[in-house]
């Protein structure tokens, strides 16, 4: 075997995610690696919340999360809630504030939930490598020493622990390739189906004039799709809808489905008409 470089724990992907395990790993004292193909980590964490990064709300239930498996979001939630992170936060002193919803965002810049993370990973020894894009992975018999060899475009690593956590398929251009499934495709793990969400909605209809002529518009709407329902802002564009009620229903839409849009929800028909 050639030369190579050991880690406990080897987590591909610098984003939010990838930074959060290392530094837990790291916590717990283990030898940890983060790999990451683009030039920096952390880049959809500076362009989060406008440049502001909404970095936890103050009402988290398991409820507010899509998933097959609730059991799942029940215990997460339970082991590290948001008063965790807040705490951690806090801790580095980074000022914030409350929005609608309970969302909480930076006063000053996205940059310093990065750094915060940065600093947490950098006080328990975690090695960060970036422009580093992983070729090939294999497993290994010597499952003792180590489970995982990574052959890569700045060397080769192995590890007894390989975390993948490069994101979905959103935004190839901040590293979001879909890497990761081609992992699980080659460890043969299942895939679920792959559909776009927390995105706006676009047409191509006469419709499509219609928020052109409204572009910029904001507007304080209730929006349901699939009796699936929310209260907030909706955004016109020059090529659709969007805004935080648009993005959130877009992840309970599947093509064909019909949305349902109260552009006046704090009026009742039928109680005035009374």
């Amino acid at each position: 075997m050639s030369k190579h470089s050991h880690f406990d724990c080897i987590v591909i992907g610098g984003g939010a995610s990838g930074l959060m395990c290392a530094l837990t790993a790291g916590q717990r004292g283990k030898r940890v690696l983060v790999l990451d193909s683009s030039n920096k980590v952390g880049k959809k964490i500076l362009m989060s919340g406008g440049g502001r990064c909404n970095f936890t709300n103050y009402y988290v239930e398991p409820n507010n999360y899509i998933c097959s498996n609730p059991h799942f979001v029940k215990s997460a939630l339970a082991r590290y809630t948001q008063w965790d992170f807040i705490a951690l936060v806090d801790k580095h002193g980074i000022p914030y504030h409350e929005r609608s919803h309970g969302e909480l965002f930076c006063d000053n810049s996205a940059k310093d939930i990065l750094n915060m993370l940065l600093d947490e990973c950098s006080n328990v020894g975690v090695d960060i490598k970036t422009k580093c894009q992983v070729e090939f992975i294999e497993t290994l018999e010597d499952k003792e020493n180590a489970r995982y060899l990574l052959r890569s475009n700045t060397g080769v690593f192995s590890c007894n622990a390989l975390v993948v956590a490069t994101g979905g398929l959103s935004i190839p251009t901040l590293g979001s390739s879909g890497f990761g499934y081609e992992i699980a495709e080659q460890f043969k793990l299942p895939l679920k189906e792959r559909s776009a969400g927390l995105v706006p909605f676009t047409f191509t209809d006469q419709t499509k004039g219609l928020t052109e002529r409204l572009s910029g518009l904001a507007v304080d709407v209730s929006m349901e799709v699939n009796s699936t329902v929310f209260r907030e802002n909706m955004l016109f564009t020059h090529r659709g809808i969007s805004g935080p009620v648009a993005l959130q229903c877009s992840n309970y839409w599947k093509q064909g489905d019909t949305i349902h849009i109260n552009l006046l929800p704090d009026l009742d028909i039928e109680r005035d008409r009374k």
